[in-house]
């Protein structure tokens, strides 16, 4: 199977008045061909700092103090943004969590996504007007040839999302990163987009990054999942296995606060403390220490190495040696 994306120890910094601090903490991981992969965890865990930075769109003021990024072999990390005009779109491209921002208010929707195939292929109008109409489609759109011709002011959230999933997909990315895409949308829509990512996903052959912080979500459409917390990846593996058998105490503690309806009538478990602040975080030792029931005096000090159980990994010093 082709390896699309290996990214090795990527870390990234940004000034606090402590210091330095690490919003994403010496990760590694590759998506190949077909992977469907959810990138979990709660707000300020990094999983948005960590994509924005493999996107080449991080903060002006993020550090890469470390890393490297390969897409299909060539290198992207720290690229700018007239190095990174061929790839974007056309090898990775993204959805974002706000579709109303991602589009151009003063340009009709057919026309945005007919630009992507306008920049990187040679097309005559008839074959890219043919490509934007079948890709508008494939994301759930119908009377497709009069919606091109619309503002985005003129369309539900529901329908501009798809108008940016449809700009995502037009030009057949190798690897699609998908930043809560459901986040702005009702609970109806919500569930649409989501079934149009497990189709999208069957005919699909690139690689998709979903990135949520709900659990329940992930184990509904992933094949894989990875565990972020505080800048680490701290467990990863088959959705399957991480889910049935869970391994870090964060990863178990994100499960049983999950609301289902075996736990009606029960209290809501709740994980004690809170991700900490970026400023008030240590670079040192597992983030998780502070609110983890099982915490050892290493754990404040090292990062545990990791534990491998078949093709499920854990960083926790419950395991190993």
């Amino acid at each position: 199977m082709n390896k699309l994306l290996e990214v090795k120890d990527l870390t990234v910094a940004f000034p606090t008045s402590n210091g330095e601090k690490y919003a994403v903490n010496h990760i590694s991981f590759d998506l190949f061909e077909n992977d469907f992969v959810g990138l979990v965890g709660e707000s300020g865990c990094g999983k948005t700092v960590a994509t924005q930075t493999i996107l080449g769109i991080e903060s002006p003021s993020a550090i890469i103090k470390s890393g490297s990024c390969l897409l299909k072999g060539k290198e992207i990390l720290g690229l700018d943004d007239k190095q990174w005009a061929p790839y974007r779109s056309r090898n990775i491209a993204t959805v974002f969590q706000e579709p109303g921002s991602a589009l151009n208010p003063l340009i009709k929707v057919g026309k945005q996504i007919e630009e992507v195939l306008k920049i990187h292929y040679d097309f005559d109008k008839k074959k890219r007007l043919d490509l934007v109409y079948t890709t508008m489609e494939k994301c759930g759109l119908k009377d497709v040839e009069s919606l091109y011709h619309k503002y985005p002011h003129e369309l539900s959230g529901g329908m501009q999302q798809r108008i940016v999933i449809s700009m995502a997909l037009i030009a057949n990315p190798n690897v699609l990163i998908a930043d809560e895409p459901t986040t702005a949308l009702d609970a109806k829509v919500q569930s649409q987009i989501i079934d149009l990512f497990k189709e999208i996903s069957h005919i699909y052959k690139g690689a998709i990054v979903f990135i949520s912080h709900d659990l329940n979500l992930i184990e509904n459409i992933s094949k894989k999942v990875m565990i972020m917390y505080a800048g680490r990846i701290v467990e990863r593996g088959l959705t399957k296995d991480v889910i049935d058998s869970p391994l870090h105490p964060y990863t178990k503690a994100l499960l049983k606060a999950v609301p289902n309806y075996k736990k009606r009538g029960q209290d809501l478990y709740n994980i004690k403390g809170r991700v900490p602040d970026l400023k008030n975080r240590s670079n040192e030792g597992c983030p998780f220490a502070d609110r983890c029931d099982f915490v050892m005096d290493k754990c404040f000090k090292t990062y545990p190495a990791t534990t491998y159980r078949n093709d499920h990994e854990v960083n926790c010093h419950l395991y190993g040696e």
